[in-house]
């Protein structure tokens, strides 16, 4: 199973280029997961044909705060995958989001804009980076593609 994965989309509503996305790369993802900082409810009619779980970030307002948890732990073909946005200092964040959740296979996080598909101790650390890209650090947009059997394994994709 392809999970679509996006965080830090910084938008007021639905764009193109989040459109396009939706029909290009997230065309064949079963489920699509966004870890937060959508800025407003609105960007999820983009993902309308799909599932889509969703948490809300630092930079959300009320209409997100109000709906959506600020983290969540979702089970997927067998894989429980934590999913949450994060917050503070980019410098150290997987050490506070990784103690947020317990018995997960990956953590699925924002925050950073910056992309991470790596292993600690035995989970999947997986940030898709921002698809508006890096406010400060000249990053592109990307975002991320979480594949589950056999395991969880996951794929940056840049915009």
């Amino acid at each position: 199973m392809k999970i679509g994965v996006i965080s830090d989309t910084h938008l007021s509503k639905p764009n193109q280029a989040l459109y396009r996305l939706n029909e290009g790369i997230f065309a064949d993802v079963s489920i699509v997961l966004h870890a937060g900082d959508l800025t407003r409810l609105a960007i999820l009619e983009a993902f309308s044909s799909k599932k889509v779980i969703a948490v809300s970030g630092n930079m959300d307002r009320h209409d997100v705060t109000s709906k959506l948890p600020p983290q969540e732990i979702v089970t997927i073909a067998g894989y429980s995958i934590g999913l949450i946005h994060g917050r503070g200092s980019p410098w150290g964040i997987e050490d506070r989001i990784i103690n947020a959740f317990q018995d997960v296979h990956a953590v699925v996080y924002g925050h950073t804009h910056k992309p991470s598909n790596h292993i600690r101790n035995g989970v999947l650390m997986f940030n898709p980076g921002s698809f508006s890209g890096s406010f400060f650090l000249g990053r592109n947009p990307s975002v991320g593609i979480i594949t589950v059997n056999d395991g969880v394994r996951g794929k940056i994709i840049n915009l």
